[in-house]
Order: structure tokens, then sequence, then C-alpha cells
């Protein structure tokens, strides 16, 4: 039985269609990333799942039973929200246990459950200590620990790591996904982050202007992006104008020789390339080096082809030779589109 399904959902705003029939799908103990640029209508799916903001049409069904007609206290959900939203004057206890005394629970309970939460997220030692005196990290953590200790069946996060720095938000969100794969609870999450949804999403719904462009796995959206849309939002591309014909890509004056190419119809007049998948070798078209940039466990080589306007970008390894002056490049895989603008 899937955890999650979401049929035809659509919502208005302000007389502009946010979300427009909307379908998903998000099995039980699967974490779905939604991911797309500001106002894509990715957060405001995720407020109409909980029950913040209520459907203009559709249905949502948790565990094959309908829900969209409850408000947020009475469904089986529980959402982390960008800011957190901690009770200042309250420890870390109070803030966990909020909830669960709201509805009356017996202390022991309260006392048990605020305690395997606590313990879950790695925050016992900070029991009885106040948002203020914790890190932005560890807020974060007592904010997932007052979803979960309601025990939810499915786990909505809004763009959790936004508040945080690089090198935390790195550490976190593997914390994050570490607990969801323990408890296997069904999770949606929305970020306009594509490292982050690429690192830890079961599949990621690309969305935009309230759309599912495409659902796919990580590696299946990074390999094969199934509109233009997606290839220039996930991942770093390439962007050509030209046609593909005989085993080669012809842009202005140039053609540059390819070894596979995937299209999205006959009529393709766009062409996308990953810099991975632009070689510097001995054959193929004239090129020119601009500029080498290092990148890490890779070095970034701008190029410029002759003959024709474009530039390129390749990644070529750390200890490959130096890249300088005139070569030859050739492309190992070119994506096709008939639409030329993003």
């Amino acid at each position: 039985m899937s955890g999650l399904v979401l049929r035809g959902l659509a919502k208005n705003l302000g007389g502009r269609s946010i979300v427009e029939g909307l379908d998903l799908t998000v099995a039980k103990g699967e974490l779905v990333c939604l991911l797309g640029p500001s106002g894509c209508g990715k957060t405001t799916t995720l407020r109409m799942v909980a029950g913040f903001v209520e459907p203009d049409g559709g249905e949502i069904l948790i565990d094959g039973e309908p829900v969209t007609g409850l408000p947020p206290e009475r469904r089986p959900t529980a959402m982390v929200f960008q800011n957190y939203a901690l009770w200042p004057h309250m420890t870390v206890f109070g803030n966990v246990a909020f909830g669960l005394k709201l509805r009356g629970l017996p202390k022991k309970e309260i006392r048990d459950r605020v305690g395997e939460a606590l313990e879950l997220v790695g925050l016992t030692h900070h029991t009885d200590s106040r948002p203020a005196h914790i890190s932005g990290g560890e807020q974060q953590r007592v904010a997932l620990a007052r979803a979960l200790v309601l025990e939810p069946k499915v786990l909505l996060l809004d763009e959790p790591l936004s508040n945080l720095d690089a090198k935390l938000r790195v550490r976190v969100r593997d914390e994050i996904r570490e607990i969801q794969q323990r408890i296997g609870i069904t999770t949606v999450l929305v970020t306009h982050d594509q490292d982050e949804a690429l690192s830890v999403a079961d599949r990621i719904a690309v969305m935009n202007t309230g759309r599912i462009e495409q659902l796919d796995t990580p590696s299946g959206l990074y390999d094969a992006p199934g509109t233009r849309f997606v290839a220039g939002f996930v991942g770093t591309m390439n962007f050509l104008d030209g046609r593909a014909a005989d085993g080669s890509l012809h842009v202005g004056e140039t053609a540059v020789p390819f070894d596979a190419l995937t299209e999205t119809g006959s009529d393709a007049r766009s062409f996308a390339v990953r810099p991975e998948n632009v070689v510097i070798g001995s054959e193929g078209a004239r090129a020119k080096v601009i500029r080498e940039v290092p990148r890490g466990h890779f070095r970034e080589v701008l190029l410029t082809l002759d003959g024709a306007p474009a530039q390129l970008r390749s990644y070529v390894p750390v200890g490959a030779p130096a890249v300088t002056g005139e070569v030859r490049v050739r492309f190992a895989r070119v994506h096709g589109y008939p639409d030329a603008e993003v």
C-alpha cells in the first residue's frame, strides 16, 4: 500500500494557478524530494498535504485513507518548518513534549516518548537546554524530534536545512537521511537545492510552474533529463543550438562528433552536454582553451569552439596533464530537445 497519494491536486492563489493537476505517489518508507525554483508550487503542495492550505481540487490519501478535508491536527502527518518554530522560553524537552501535552497523554508516556525521540536525534544531553543555548544544527534536530515524537505516518520537511551554513548542512542532511531510513518513515522533502535532493532522495520530483516535469531517481534525472528545463536545473549543463546529423552535432560552422545521442523528439534544435561528457583528446572538433579553474577533485576547463560562438565547460581529472592552447573535443553523450528556450 502506498504511503502517500496525491491525485489531481490543484491550488489557485490570487487568481494564479500555483499547483495544477499534480499526481504523485510516495511509497511507504520512501523519501521523495520536491525540487524546483522559487514559486514552482512545491511548498504549497507540502502545505496542502499537511492541511494548512485547502486544495481547490484533487485528493490526498495516506495509507489508502482520504485526508483531504481533515484539519492538520487530525492528519497523520508532522511537519518540520524552515525556521524550526521552536518556543524560546521552553527547554528542549518542553518543545518536543508540547504536541503530546496538547493530546492529553499521561506524564509517564510523554516522558518516555520524548526521551526516545531525543535519543533518536542524539540530543539527550540537551534535555534541559533552551533553543538559544544550542547550535543551529541542534535546533534543527529538536524540530525533527518534535515531529517524530507524534509518530506520524508521513513526515514533511520544508527546506529544513536552509538556515544552516554549508558545512553543517551536509552533516545534518546525512543525519536526517540516516534517521529516516532507520525508522522507515514515509517522507516528503521540499528544497530548491539540487545537491541536497540528489544526496538524500530515493526519487525526485522536479517541479516547474505547478507541475511535475519529471519524477525519477537521482541517477535517472542526472543521466536522462526528460525536458530542457530539467536538464538546466539538475546539475551543470552545456547548452548548444544546432542540428544533429551523420554522428556529429553541427553548431555554427563546426561539427563536433558524438558517441551517443538521446532525443526527446526528432525535431531537436537544442542540445545539452554534461561537462564530463565534453572529452578533450586528439580527435574531434577544434577548440581553444580560455582558462582552467580548479574544483577540488577535478578541473573545469572553459573552451570556445572554432567557427562557433558557443562556449563549453569540460571536467578533467586533477591528475590529467594541463590543457592549454588549441585542442580537439568530442562529446560522449548528447541530449536533444525540441525547444530552444529553457
